[in-house]
């Protein structure tokens, strides 16, 4: 019978869980001052060696590309940290992206809805026009 899950997946679940957490709370008391910043996913490589962390962030002011080399700067902190939390032999090393995919998906749900009303507008005015 074959499992479910792979073991690389299972890692995964695991090292998005303890990474979600870990900038929660600890990352946020050593950094100070941040915005919103969740986890949206993990890719962990087959070997078990490298992890890809998206992360969202939320914020208009925020400078989105130096929050996540600030991640990127704090890996080493994030991954001493997770190796107290996990239990295997060696830790993926973190490497830390920024994920688009929800920001872009409101943005492209709301020209929608413009295009939408814009339609409807359209549709008002010729049928009015045509009484």
């Amino acid at each position: 019978m074959a499992r479910e899950f792979s073991r690389t997946d299972r890692v995964g679940q695991q090292v998005h869980k303890e990474v979600a957490s870990i900038i929660q709370n600890e990352y946020k008391h050593r950094i100070g001052d941040m915005p919103l910043i969740t986890v949206s996913d993990v890719e962990v490589s087959r070997d078990l060696a490298h992890a890809k962390v998206f992360v969202t962030i939320y914020g208009e002011e925020v400078d989105h590309k130096a929050q996540v080399k600030q991640l990127e700067d704090n890996k080493g902190f994030m991954r001493s940290l997770l190796a107290k939390r996990l239990r295997m032999r060696s830790v993926p090393n973190l490497h830390f992206f920024e994920d688009t995919s929800i920001t872009e998906g409101i943005r492209m749900s709301s020209l929608v809805s413009e295009v939408v009303a814009k339609d409807k507008a359209r549709q008002q005015d010729s049928g009015e026009e045509q009484e």
